[in-house]
Parts: C-alpha cells; sequence; structure tokens
C-alpha cells in the first residue's frame, strides 16, 4: 500500500492550503474537513488503519492522540498567530472572546491586554463537550466578536448572530507540518516493505520459524511453523511460549544453554531437527530465534542434489538391450543378470580385460531400483593410493596438503542412493580394503580429516579379472572382504567361448564406426565371420571393436576384404589365430595357456565340438573314461551357465 497521511482540518482555508501544497510535494494527502465538533476525531480513529500519519491542529489534534495508535502531528497556533488576530479584532468590535484549547502559554495574553487596549475574555476548554459550554458562556455574557481555531467558531457566530475571526497559522507551518508527515510516512512504509520482506522470506523458506522476546513471549511465527504445530499465528501471538500446549516440545528443547543445535524432536509424528539461537545485542539478549527442519524433507533435498549429479555425468548410459549376443552363455548370463539386478546385493563381476564389464555393471544398475539414483564408477588400479582413498572416501579441508578449501565429497558420498562400481577391485590396497569392509558392513564412511561419520546407502559391484581365492591364498587380498564381496557372482564368458555372438557385435561396430568415420561398410560377409570365429580374440570385445575400427579407416570399399583380416590377425599374434587350412580329418584344435585343470577342459570342449557323434569314440581319442568324460562336459556346461 502507497504511504498516505490524513489530515484532519478544522478550516477551509487551511484546508485548501494544504492541499496544494501536498501536491506540489507529491504527498499523498487525504482530507477529512471538521474537528471534534463534527467527529473529525471519531474519522481519525475508524481509519486509523489506513495513514501512516495524521495531521491536524489544536485540541482536534490532541484528541486524536489520545485515540489513535499511528502518529499525529499537531499544526502549531502561535501566540503571535493569536496576536495578529487579536489586532483584526479590535477593528472590529472591544468586546472579545477568545476561545482556545487549555494552554499555559495563553494565560499570558492577559498581560496584553492594556499594551493592546483590547478588552478580550479568554475561554479555554479541554474536550468537546466544554467548548460547547465555552461559546454558550461567552454569548450570554453578551460578547460581540468569537475569536478562534477553526471553522467551528465562524458557524457557533453565525448561529448567534455574532461576529467571528478564525485564528489562521501561517503557510510555513501548514509546509513544516506536511514534510514531518511525509518523512515519517516513508519511514512507515519501508518499515512496511523490510516487514513484508522478511515475512515473503520466513513464509517460503524450508525451515519452520518461530521467534520469542526476552520474556519468552512469541513475536513471530511463520506458515510453516503454524502447519506444524497445527496452530494460528493470530491466536498465540504474544502469549508466553510457556502457555501454548502446542509448544511444550519447544519448551523441552531448550536447554539451560544459550544455543541449542540439531537436536531431533518428534510433533504430530513429524520428525524434525530443532536449532536454538540467541539475538544478542551488546552482550544482552533481545531474541531468540528457532529454527525447525522436517527430517523427511532434508532428506528428499539430499536426493534431489545428488540427483543432480546424477544428471550432471554420474548416470549409466547402457542398458540390457546393449548387450549384444545370441549365444547361450549370454542368454543364460542376461537371466541371471535379472534376478540379481533386483536385489540389493553386492555382486562380484569376474572377467577378462576387455569383456566388458562396465556394460553389464550398468545394465544391472538400470534395472534395479536404484535406477533414479547415481552411477558413480572409478577404476581401482588406475590411481595412486593416496589419491585413491581421498576419491573414495573424500577429506575434509586442510586434511592434507593442497586440500581445496571446505573439502571433497567422495565417491561413496556422490553414489547415496545408488550404485558404486568398483572396477579392477583386486587392485585396491590392503590398508583401503579394510575401509571398504567397513562400509560393506556399515553403510558408514568417515571422510580423511573429519571427525563424524556419514551414513551412505549404497549398491556396491565389484570387478575384477584376477582369481580373488588365488589372490586370498596368497595374502594379496582379504579374505573377509573377498567374502563380502562374493555374494552374488557372475562371470562374463571371454569372446573365444561364444564365438556365434561375433557376427553380431562386429555389425554392430560397423554402423558405430560408419557414424563416426562417414563410411559405409556393409555387414560382413560369411567368409570374413569365419575367419573372426577362427580367431582367439584375446583382447575380447575391446579387441573386436579396435578391429573393426581399424578396418573401417582403412578399407577400401565397402566390404571388408578376408586377406585383410587374415594379415591384420596375423600381425597382430599368430598364435591366437587357428589356421583356415584344418586338416580333413578335424583333429587340429588351439587353446589358451592356462593351468592343467583349465586346458584340459579347453581340449574336452573344442574336441567335443568337432566330434559330435558318438562320445564313446571322443573318450577312446582322448584317453578318458566315459564317465569322466560326461562328467567333464557337465562342468564344462554349468561354468558356462552360471
Amino acid at each position: 500500500m502507497e504511504g498516505k497521511v490524513l489530515f484532519v482540518s478544522t478550516s477551509m482555508r487551511i484546508s485548501m492550503e494544504a492541499k496544494k501544497l501536498a501536491e506540489g510535494k507529491g504527498i499523498n494527502l487525504h482530507i477529512y474537513n471538521g474537528g471534534i465538533l463534527k467527529n473529525g476525531h471519531i474519522y481519525a480513529k475508524q481509519h486509523e488503519n489506513e495513514y501512516d500519519v495524521i495531521i491536524s491542529h489544536g485540541n482536534t489534534a490532541d484528541t486524536i492522540r489520545k485515540l489513535v495508535t499511528v502518529p499525529v502531528i499537531s499544526i502549531e497556533i502561535t501566540t503571535l498567530n493569536i496576536l495578529n488576530t487579536l489586532l483584526k479584532a479590535k477593528k472590529i468590535s472591544n468586546k472579545v472572546a477568545l476561545i482556545v484549547f487549555e494552554h499555559d502559554m495563553l494565560k499570558e495574553l492577559y498581560l496584553l491586554q492594556d499594551i493592546l487596549n483590547i478588552e478580550f475574555e479568554l475561554f479555554t476548554y479541554s474536550n468537546h463537550s466544554e467548548l460547547k459550554e465555552q461559546i454558550n458562556k461567552a454569548i450570554s455574557l453578551g460578547i460581540t466578536t468569537l475569536i478562534g481555531i477553526g471553522d467551528c467558531i465562524a458557524d457557533a457566530a453565525a448561529k448567534y448572530s455574532v461576529n467571528s475571526i478564525s485564528i489562521d497559522c501561517d503557510l510555513k507551518e501548514i509546509e513544516t507540518a506536511l514534510i514531518s508527515a511525509a518523512n515519517i510516512s516513508n519511514l512507515s512504509k519501508k518499515e512496511r516493505e523490510l516487514t513484508r520482506r522478511y515475512q515473503k522470506i520466513l513464509d517460503h523458506t524450508n525451515s519452520g520459524i518461530l521467534t520469542l522476546d526476552n520474556n519468552n513471549k512469541i513475536i513471530t511465527l511463520n506458515k510453516l511453523a503454524e502447519k506444524i504445530f497445527n496452530v494460528k499465528s493470530s491466536d498465540i501471538l504474544n502469549d508466553s511460549i510457556y502457555n501454548v500446549e502446542q509448544l511444550k516440545v519447544i519448551v523441552d528443547a531448550m536447554s539451560s544453554e544459550e544455543m541449542t543445535f540439531n537436536k531431533i524432536i518428534e510433533v504430530n509424528n513429524i520428525k524434525l531437527i530443532v536449532n536454538i539461537f540467541p539475538v544478542i545485542i551488546e552482550k544482552d539478549v533481545y531474541n531468540k530465534i528457532i529454527s525447525l527442519q522436517e527430517v523427511s524433507k532434508l532428506q528428499k533435498l539430499e536426493l534431489k542434489v545428488r540427483t543432480q549429479l546424477y544428471k550432471n555425468g554420474l548416470y549409466a548410459k547402457y542398458h540390457l538391450e546393449d548387450i549384444v549376443g545370441e549365444s547361450k552363455l549370454i542368454k543364460n548370463l542376461i537371466y541371471k543378470i535379472k534376478k540379481v539386478a533386483k536385489t540389493d546385493t553386492t555382486i562380484l563381476i569376474s572377467a577378462e580385460t576387455g569383456s566388458g564389464k562396465e556394460l553389464f555393471a550398468q545394465s544391472i544398475h538400470n534395472i534395479s531400483l536404484r535406477k533414479d539414483g547415481p552411477f558413480v564408477t572409478i577404476n581401482c588400479a588406475a590411481m595412486p593410493e593416496n589419491l585413491l582413498e581421498s576419491e573414495l572416501f573424500g577429506y575434509e579441508e586442510g586434511a592434507f596438503t593442497g586440500a581445496k578449501k571446505g573439502g571433497k565429497p567422495g565417491l561413496f558420498e556422490l553414489a547415496h542412493n545408488g550404485t558404486i562400481f568398483l572396477d579392477e577391485v583386486s587392485e585396491m590396497p590392503l590398508n583401503l580394503q579394510g575401509r571398504l569392509l567397513r562400509v560393506l558392513q556399515e553403510k558408514e564412511i568417515l571422510r580423511i580429516g573429519g571427525d563424524y561419520i556419514l551414513n551412505v546407502d549404497i549398491r556396491v559391484i565389484a570387478a575384477t579379472n584376477q582369481n580373488l581365492l588365488t589372490m586370498v591364498n596368497e595374502g594379496k587380498f582379504r579374505k573377509d572382504l573377498y567374502y563380502r564381496l562374493n555374494i552374488l557372482d557372475i562371470r562374463i564368458p571371454p569372446l573365444r567361448e561364444r564365438k556365434e555372438d561375433i557376427r553380431g557385435l562386429a555389425n554392430m561396430f560397423f554402423d558405430k564406426m560408419n557414424k563416426k568415420y562417414d563410411t559405409s561398410i556393409s555387414t560382413i560377409s560369411e567368409e570374413v565371420n569365419k575367419l573372426l570365429m577362427q580367431y582367439g580374440w584375446p583382447g575380447n570385445v575391446r579387441e573386436l571393436e579396435n578391429f573393426v575400427e581399424k578396418a573401417t579407416i582403412l578399407s577400401n570399399g565397402f566390404y571388408i576384404d578376408p586377406d585383410f583380416v587374415r594379415e591384420s590377425l596375423l600381425s597382430k599374434n599368430e598364435n591366437d589365430f587357428i589356421q583356415s587350412n584344418l586338416s580333413a580329418s578335424n583333429d587340429n584344435i588351439n587353446v589358451r595357456l592356462s593351468n592343467l585343470k583349465d586346458i584340459e577342459l579347453q581340449v574336452i570342449e573344442q574336441a567335443s565340438k568337432l566330434y559330435e557323434g558318438d562320445k564313446s569314440d571322443l573318450a577312446d581319442i582322448l584317453g578318458i573314461s566315459r564317465t569322466t568324460l560326461w562328467k567333464r562336459l557337465k562342468q564344462i556346461e554349468e561354468t558356462q551357465s552360471s
């Protein structure tokens, strides 16, 4: 609301002068013509909330001041104003009644009668009824001229057919009153703006706010606090907090100390964090501010922040649909992934380098209950020990030389409500393995240099290309951590074990490279596919993708030349290439160097593919019994389906 000034005027002449001055100074002035005889004081009382300040003069000003709470400015009538009016009256009559509001200064006017040679009678009043009585008294004494403030004197004189002269004030006095009123109005407007601004802040903050004065009376209560305690501010403002039953829980939270931090209370089944702190001015406590935050809203806010981080890069871009393969091994693996993904249990992925461990980890995350949370990846083999620790667990400001101001959250914190993927977990130093075990068991972390525990809700997917059990036996990996990680195990088969997937993978990679290099390589031919299947692919899917990229760049046409495939793969590692000109008897096989048991299984697996007929013949060729052959084939089948 714009600042407004009310002028309760007792004189039309003064009203007109005040209106002109106000317009010239841009003051929003409303004029009510009529003093106390015309209920000007009543009007002021009824409308005081509409105005910042009220102007009037004489008795009317004093009467209004007693009725209202807004500031009242009085236009002063000076002794000089009265003397000038008396001099005017002398020219009309020597029998004059001076009717003025009771004031000690006016009694001194009697001393001036001899000097001015004016005969006048002084009639004073202090209220509305006395004014009427004094006018009647003056008339009864035969007074022929009435002098007073305002049009009420002129009206009374007209009623009794006598002369009247109004005591007018100077324009300077009117101007001074208007300027003072405008200044007060501007201050009031600023106070209103400030109050409204603070109220808006209070009403739109995420905290419930109460303010107490130094006597523990409630002076502020925002809308959220009203909602929390199911009260109306209009009902409890200016009451002592000790007298409001709904706020008893706050009284219980107020300690003898000046401040209370992060105390948890419960109101109407809502858990709240309470903070109480004083407003101190020159060592004196003037107010207490109480803030209340709903724990559930803080948790949602935390999730929102982490979701923003998720949007900024901590997310899983791969899905099950991105896993290419029609082999029985891959189909069984996808079936298993769908089952384990729905749980929150830790998963250990075992796979050779280049098999696509992160592809599978991200796919698990994206069909889990945590799919809307962050997905955080770290390669434990890619960082030195001290850097790995700070990245995983974060640090506080000043924890070590070069630590960022304000500290830094660790990846476990960033993965809250989501998944963290620990690739190459076998390379994690032993001392950090102990801290990782605590995270898995307690869901708690401690920042480097920190003195408080942070709770984290995460799902851990670890991956390794090493035999962790062997490392446990060698003392290179913690036994307790191994069993904590190896709850749900997933083995990604190497590419050589699912060669029927090579064609589909190669075609997918050619599509990708065609877009990257603006080429038009067609799908691979049957001859090229056979050559690719004869290669051992020690680098697995990553090696196949690299080969496709090379072929795309170096190709001279729309098709891949088989000779290019032979030359490229032979030049890489001749030992991994199975010659295409196998003997007619098909009795040549190629195995990967490994431990004896694994080599035995490789021989039996490849031999069984060459001899698809009677297993008795195959057992005879291998020099083992049919029972042993059956057991080994069963073992191979179980390994492939696990």
